[in-house]
């Protein structure tokens, strides 16, 4: 890890001699030296990566070099911001000199740097001769890095349901009976990366229990419980009002859950419950229900389950038999696409059979054993691997002592990793347990903090494409699981960490001085940040407020991405973390909050997110040169200074308004200095004829997501004729924020032309054309996969012309898209069609489905249709539908598909095949 720490720091003065030029012209050629020192370093320590088991003077002198390897860039960061404070270089010059006439500051980076390199040299004289090997375990090549990222990584996310087919049955047993007493609950028991979770999950996605239940929720515990938090999550999933119970003190919350459930035969999951005594807090403020209503927990502590419920038998999960081991193992370490149906060549088998033997039959350790292994291809790598774990990480295992097994295989998971790799799996760390993940943010935080090297940035291949790649590879390594897909069905969205491996980053975190978490306990509310404490910092608060103070001038990221509203960080006193990189930042005391000028200061940050409600920028915004992402968010009002585009090193604005998106009138004005063709995402700034004059928008030559809104009818050809032209456009939203006036369906044509395009929102009223052949739906592009149509008003029915859409898999029709009373799906229409989204279309009445439409439909959803008044008879045709919701509609409707009193619904026949159902704020309304 030490040499990913140092080719951090070589990466970094590289980027600053780039970025920097102007205040390091001077010093330039100390600071090549220094780069050139490190270098050699960083090859020698890529070498010492790969062999863990070194003694203990050796790993201190690594250490040594990783410490100053953190100095030499805490130097150089120092003097660019002493330059930049000071007016630039000229500034400098002005106000010091020493008594060699140099500028003082010139003069005081040359010693520092001296001082480094003198240091690196007297650590390299102890250390065996610099050597640069070809590549083994656990290295890899810039090259070789670019070779992987120009193919194509697909896995298919898969639960590894090996033998769980009796514990399926066991659990469902239990789950199906009737039992008449309150809080009946059904435990799974085993050790960490048994398969718990998994075969609890599987068992709540079931047919029968979906059918069985009239609502279910599923919360994660886990060591921390924070009961407020548990009840108003569960409320969440059995009524979706969030906005209306965030507010609720926790009596209140107990009595609305009550309301809630009372009526209701449900379904609670607890997923890695630790306590017997949380369980007896949360107990009292769920009711008895109808008969049959039932908890399912998962815990490792078999006492918890046996105080819990004493009529029903624990579930113990038993560990894999050697031959369930070896196929779990197999499916991993030999996936189809590599060689055919899991096939294992014979002279690998014994190897892998001795290997799999050490996990114990645990599914994490095999599936993280088979994930390493699948990433090597000769017999030589594997004998390397199989000679770790017997005579290195795993020496002394004892059958009784499983956690040690695993400890070990996950210890080797992670020294294998590339050391370009190393960095990105430990900063996944300071996310708190069971959090899922953005890919976006992750990729944008790993670009920030310089974990992906601008060095590989090319024309072709961007930094954030090189992060996807990375963190496919610590997928398909098995360190990272897939949550949720996004619109494609093929790339990540959300991501998370098992316990015990995360249990395994926050202590290599730990070990090398890489990120640390604060956690305060709940009896104190400040916490003092100081020098001593690592550069990277995540802050775990409880649902109370936090204070920071101190100073930490060394601080590089304050990452506090949980509950970050009640952490109190007062920006005036930024000039205590004058080099942070990263920063998170929510008020929610104040309504009008000014951001202090002394936020431009911090001419290091990268990365920056702040939510309020009324937010007002200062001018100083613009001296934030360094600046990659800004997030704002914000409830009333946006002010922005006229200085925004002046940061060319920009590569996401997102600006988002809480609730509607009639706020768009807050977006960005454009202004025609600003020539970068760093920004891939732009959302949202106004269409005028400065972004139009001398074709403007084409200098955004890496845009992938664009929200534009439109003033002007006449502005909209223009602006997509040079669209056609931006290639890398992926995600284009549109508004048209015209008053009384409709935009026109012909001037959508060139729509059509936007071959690139497979994500597009149009929002604002869509004038049709008399003629039926200019209909909207006829100009959209035809590699559309995402579609939301929004205020449209469209009066003929778009559903003829959106089924032949061939690629499309998510089509969201909502706030009156569509103004007619009749809706037909007809035979052999969408054929892709995964998800269908429709929301306040207040004069539907009627909608057909045609046997044979919508083949691969998974999830339909209404809200607020009121006037449908019966659901289709093609519903039951879609044998592929797994969940339908039902909010704010006809009670009439909704009786007519439900069970009550073992009596069915005159239209229950239609819905009988969907797995889930869920029935939400039934609407009566009088004929």
């Amino acid at each position: 890890m030490a040499g990913a720490i140092v080719s951090l720091a070589v990466e970094r003065i590289s980027d600053l001699l780039i970025h920097e030029a102007v205040f390091l012209k001077d010093v330039k050629d100390q600071v090549e030296s220094l780069k050139a020192e490190l270098k050699r370093m960083e090859c020698f320590l890529k070498d010492a990566d790969r062999n863990p088991d070194q003694d203990e003077r050796f790993c201190n002198r690594v250490s040594e070099i990783r410490d100053l390897a953190y100095d030499a860039e805490d130097v150089i960061d120092s003097f660019i911001l002493e330059c930049a404070h000071q007016g630039g270089f000229q500034g400098i010059v002005k106000r010091f000199t020493s008594i060699f006439t140099k500028p003082f500051h010139l003069h005081k980076i040359g010693v520092q740097v001296k001082v480094i390199q003198i240091k690196l040299k007297n650590i390299s004289k102890s250390l065996p001769a610099y050597e640069i090997s070809g590549e083994g375990e656990g290295s890899s090549s810039i090259s070789r890095v670019q070779q992987r990222l120009r193919r194509t990584f697909s896995h298919v996310e898969e639960e590894d349901v090996i033998s769980l087919g009796v514990s399926i049955k066991d659990v469902l047993a239990q789950l199906m009976t009737e039992d008449d007493r309150p809080h009946a609950v059904v435990s799974i028991v085993g050790m960490g990366g048994i398969g718990k979770t998994t075969l609890a999950r599987t068992v709540y996605k079931h047919i029968y229990v979906r059918r069985h239940f009239d609502c279910l929720a599923w919360v994660s515990i886990s060591q921390q419980c924070k009961p407020r938090e548990v009840l108003l999550d569960v409320l969440m999933k059995v009524q979706h009002e969030r906005a209306s119970i965030d507010n609720l003190n926790e009596n209140q919350l107990v009595k609305r859950l009550s309301n809630v459930l009372k009526e209701k035969q449900y379904l609670i999951v607890f997923d890695d419950i630790w306590r017997s005594e949380d369980w007896d807090i949360l107990k009292p403020a769920f009711p008895r229900g109808k008969k049959g209503s039932k908890f399912l927990f998962t815990t490792r502590n078999k006492n918890v389950a046996i105080v819990a419920d004493p009529c029903n038998s624990p579930i113990e999960l038993p560990f894999l038999t050697d031959d369930e081991s070896w196929k779990l193992f197999r499916s991993k370490a030999f996936p189809r696409n590599k060689i055919g149906s899991h096939a294992c060549l014979e002279e690998f088998e014994k190897f892998g059979r001795q290997m799999v033997k050490k996990c114990g039959g645990l599914p994490l350790a095999i599936v993280v054993l088979g994930g390493l292994l699948a990433t090597k291809h000769s017999l030589v790598q594997w004998e390397m691997v199989h000679r770790n774990i017997f005579n290195g990480h795993l020496r002394g295992f004892q059958h009784d002592h499983q956690y040690d097994a695993v400890h070990g295989i996950l210890a080797l998971s992670y020294n294998d990793l590339p050391y370009h790799l190393k960095p990105c799996f430990l900063y996944l760390s300071h996310y708190p347990e069971d959090w899922e993940i953005s890919k976006k943010e992750l990729i944008q935080l790993w670009i920030a903090e310089g974990f992906i090297p601008p060095s590989l940035e090319s024309t072709e291949i961007l930094m954030e494409d090189i992060g996807e790649q990375f963190l496919e590879e610590l997928i398909n390594r098995s360190l990272v699981q897939v949550v949720k897909r996004d619109y494609t069905g093929i790339n990540v969205k959300t991501c998370r960490m098992h316990d015990l491996l995360r249990d395994l980053c926050i202590e290599k975190a730990r070990e090398e001085k890489f990120l640390e978490i604060i956690q305060p306990p709940l009896t104190e509310f400040n916490v003092t940040l100081e020098k001593f404490m690592l550069r990277r910092i995540a802050i775990h608060p409880s649902k109370r407020h936090v204070s920071l103070k101190g100073e930490h001038l060394k601080l590089r990221s304050l990452l506090l991405f949980q509950n970050a509203e009640l952490i109190k960080l007062h920006i005036s006193e930024c000039k205590n973390f004058k080099f942070l990189r990263v920063l998170n930042l929510v008020r929610r005391d104040v309504d009008k909050w000014h951001v202090s000028s002394e936020i431009g200061n911090l001419h290091h940050l990268r990365y920056l997110k702040m939510q309020g409600n009324q937010i007002i920028l200062p001018h100083t915004i613009g001296q934030l040169k360094s600046l990659h992402t800004l997030y704002l968010q914000w409830g009333s009002k946006l002010v922005i200074p006229n200085v925004l585009f002046k940061l060319e090193r920009l590569r996401h604005i997102l600006l988002y308004a809480r609730g509607s998106k009639s706020w768009m009138k807050e977006a960005l004005q454009w202004r025609s200095r600003f020539c970068s063709n760093n920004v891939q995402t732009l959302k949202y700034i106004v269409v005028d004829r400065k972004l139009i004059e001398n074709n403007m928008v084409l200098r955004l030559t890496n845009i992938q997501r664009l929200g534009l809104v439109f003033n002007r009818r006449k502005d909209v050809k223009p602006i997509l004729m040079l669209l056609i032209k931006l290639h890398r456009l992926r995600s284009l939203y549109m508004e048209f924020y015209l008053g009384p006036i409709a935009i026109s369906s012909s001037d959508l044509e060139l729509l059509s032309q936007c071959h690139h395009l497979s994500k597009l929102e149009l929002r604002g009223e869509i004038k049709e054309d008399l003629c039926p052949s200019h209909h909207v739906s006829k100009f959209l592009p035809p590699n559309i996969v995402k579609l939301t149509l929004c205020s449209s008003k469209m009066i003929h029915d778009p559903m003829g012309v959106l089924k032949k859409l061939p690629c499309l898999r998510i089509l969201r029709l909502r706030d009156n898209a569509y103004v007619g009373a009749k809706m037909v799906c007809s035979i052999h229409g969408f054929p892709q069609l995964d998800s269908l989204e429709m929301i306040s279309l207040r004069k539907l009445k009627e909608w057909e489905i045609e046997e044979g439409a919508m083949p691969r439909l998974r999830s339909l959803y209404f809200n607020d249709i009121y006037n449908l008044k019966m659901i289709p008879e093609g519903l039951r045709y879609i044998t592929t539908l797994q969940e339908l919701k039902l909010t704010d509609m006809r009670r009439s409707l909704e009786e007519k598909i439900q069970v009550k009193n073992g009596t069915k619904g005159e239209d229950f026949y239609k819905v009988r095949h969907i797995p889930s159902i869920q029935i939400r704020n039934s609407l009566f309304v009088r004929h």
